[in-house]
């Protein structure tokens, strides 16, 4: 089992300390990656898999939406989720160009909304335990206009839940334009900033905020910490830090 979306190290990485907040939520908007191939789920599309009783679509959209003004989902082609009122956006390539091509999506997308946000959230759709506080979190680590502030928990980086300032855009899409589609190659180049997550008590274990789920494997050890029909969500008491 995977735990989060790990990286190699990044140059410009800063520990930031804990800082006031200071933009409001409204001023993000959001954006669930589910573009991937989902290659060891046996090709089902990761948003569309169930988990307890809700699809991991849905327990992004009741994680993320509450903590953003505006929140997208990224969709691989001839994937529809007509079920939810949820935007939707798609890479223009016709082969799969890998995670960031979803973000230079979501960033374009979000550049053109009135009013503007600064920043676009971004947050992988098979990660079932996001934290409720997670934007905010991230939003004290903001030392600059340019930082891009991605979140790590017990088992490592996790560079796709980030915030990425909308100025970020035009450096990604020339970053694309390359052959190199990596997460961490072009973070190296960027200011970044890492908030460190604490694990989270469920089910009598303690769990990485960030686990996701890549294979049969992890989807039922994710139901059985959750428990047969009982619904999660990372803002009930119970799932803060573990002591």
């Amino acid at each position: 089992m995977r735990q989060g979306n790990h990286a190699g190290d990044f140059k410009g990485v800063a520990r930031l300390p804990r800082m006031p907040l200071i933009c409001r939520m409204t001023k993000f908007a959001g954006l669930i990656l589910a573009g991937g191939r989902s290659s060891r789920m046996g090709g089902t599309p990761k948003a569309l898999v169930e988990l307890a009783g809700a699809t991991l679509l849905q327990r992004a959209v009741d994680a993320l939406a509450p903590q953003v003004g505006d929140l997208a989902v990224s969709l691989p082609p001839g994937l529809d989720v007509p079920d939810l009122a949820l935007a939707v956006v798609r890479d223009e390539a016709s082969t799969f160009e890998g995670p960031l091509a979803g973000v230079a999506a979501g960033l374009a997308r979000a550049s053109a909304l009135s009013p503007r946000p600064t920043h676009l959230l971004t947050v992988p759709v098979d990660l079932p335990f996001l934290p409720g506080e997670l934007a905010e979190r991230l939003a004290a680590g903001i030392d600059g206009p340019d930082t891009i502030v991605f979140a790590a928990g017990p088992g490592g980086r996790a560079p796709l839940c980030a915030l990425w300032p909308l100025s970020a855009a035009p450096r990604l899409s020339a970053f694309l334009a390359g052959a190199e589609r990596r997460v961490g190659a072009f973070l190296a180049g960027e200011r970044t900033g890492s908030v460190v997550f604490a694990p989270v008590g469920i089910g009598g274990r303690t769990v990485d905020p960030f686990f996701n789920i890549n294979t049969p494997a992890d989807l039922a050890e994710a139901a059985g910490l959750i428990g047969a029909g009982r619904p999660w969500s990372s803002r009930r008491a119970e799932s803060g830090p573990a002591q």
